[in-house]
């Protein structure tokens, strides 16, 4: 459904797409899990709480680049909140997600399921998401991912106990397909990746872009772990479209030379969250002018700077963008509000409290740090914690009710800017 309809070019012009969970109209709900007795307490059960958290980013694989900015923002959360000693401590382990081809997923979820954790923070794919978070479901482990964005997952039948603080793809795909349109394209060739995340996105791309009157004149995909992207290539630029869609991860550092060199010029290319980073001297010919879509506002404060404090006081090298860390911080953030709040660490308790303490239920005070909201829930009051992703605000599916969807431009140093 195309929820934008109507007001296409007010929205790209502005750079970005607020929308509700009733504008998408996304069907289905999740269930929501009994409260417990320690879920029924309204507030901290005044005894203080250790919840075993865990974090499945990735470390390797075609989505490695993500890992610091994701990485960083959950340590930089514990931190805080273990800092503020505000009746809960995290005890964070984190391993490593790879992705659907490493497969090093399989041998972190069982290391993480071993440590006796009651919530996830991950994965970041959502291809690894969909593989799981059934087992998850099962041990009654909570999951929240900061950057899962296939439609799939809003009725996925996970007990109330799946969350994510990014929106979906039908949201960015419609940004992007709208910004294609707006910029005078009337053709348009796609290259993809066959999982989730990819399949998603071109679908809405396609479906809002042929809704102004353009037409996609080719699409080709690729699987994670190709190595090769000559077919796909030649496929796109022998329909010489007026634009190209590129849906990958690290794959656009071999995809974006062999388009250029293939006569395809930069200033076509329009790019997604999973490839649009600062790549610099990494890539052997110029991005100007190409442009690219990824959710969350402009971080605020010194949210940036407090992230590479914590990142390089780790011994880590410098977090080169931060894409998706302020939905990791906010992640993490709300995993702690929402278990103070139950007064347990159990993960139907904390799932439970999850959409009072995020503003989608409960008519909360507002907050915007952990501390202000756990004094808040610790005072015996509703905590509605707006955090650096923005206001959340889950509905019942554990989605985000609202989102801001940025639009980037690339200058010559093949570094982005953000136009709005």
């Amino acid at each position: 459904m195309n929820a934008l309809k109507g007001s296409r070019a007010a929205k790209v012009f502005a750079g970005i797409a607020l929308v509700s969970a009733s504008a998408l109209v996304l069907a289905g709900c999740s269930s929501t899990p009994s409260d417990s007795s320690t879920g029924d307490s309204g507030g901290s059960s005044g005894a203080d709480l250790t919840l075993k958290l865990g974090s499945l980013l990735p470390q390797t694989g075609s989505l490695a680049f993500l890992g610091p900015p994701m990485e960083s923002g959950v340590g930089l959360a514990v931190q805080e909140i273990n800092d503020a000693d505000a009746g809960i401590t995290i005890d964070l382990t984190a391993e490593d997600e790879g992705d659907t081809d490493t497969k090093a997923y399989e041998t972190s979820i069982t290391k993480l399921q071993g440590a006796g954790v009651t919530a996830i923070v991950g994965a970041a794919a959502s291809g690894v998401s969909k593989l799981i978070l059934d087992g998850n479901v099962a041990a009654g482990i909570l999951q929240i991912s900061a950057s899962n964005t296939s439609p799939d997952f809003t009725d996925w039948d996970d007990d109330g106990l799946y969350f994510r603080t990014a929106p979906s793809d039908l949201l960015q795909g419609e940004v992007l397909g709208n910004l294609i349109a707006e910029d005078g394209a009337k053709s348009l060739g796609i290259i993809y990746q066959n999982d989730a995340y990819g399949t998603g996105l071109d679908a809405a791309i396609k479906s809002t872009f042929e809704s102004t009157g353009g037409e996609v004149v080719a699409e080709a995909s690729f699987n994670v772990g190709d190595a090769q992207f000559d077919a796909q290539v030649a496929t796109i630029a022998a329909a010489n479209p007026d634009a190209v869609a590129i849906v990958s991860f690290e794959q656009f550092k071999t995809i974006a030379p062999l388009l250029v060199n293939a006569g395809v010029s930069a200033d076509k290319f329009y790019m997604v969250d999973g490839n649009l980073s600062d790549y610099g001297d990494e890539l052997p010919v110029s991005l100007e002018g190409a442009q690219g879509t990824k959710a969350g506002p402009a971080l605020a404060d010194d949210f940036t700077e407090r992230l590479q404090t914590f990142w390089t006081g780790e011994g880590n090298a410098e977090v080169k963008d931060f894409t998706y860390a302020g939905e990791a911080y906010d992640a993490v953030v709300l995993v702690a509000l929402a278990s103070l709040a139950a007064g347990s660490t159990e993960g139907a308790d904390i799932a439970a409290k999850m959409q009072e303490v995020s503003g989608g239920s409960g008519d909360g005070e507002k907050c915007t740090t952990f501390a202000d909201c756990a004094k808040i829930i610790n005072d015996g009051g509703t905590a509605d914690y707006d955090g650096y992703s923005g206001d959340v605000t889950f509905d019942e599916n554990g989605d985000p009710q609202g989102a801001s969807i940025g639009i980037y431009k690339y200058g010559a140093d093949n570094t982005i800017t953000r136009e709005n």
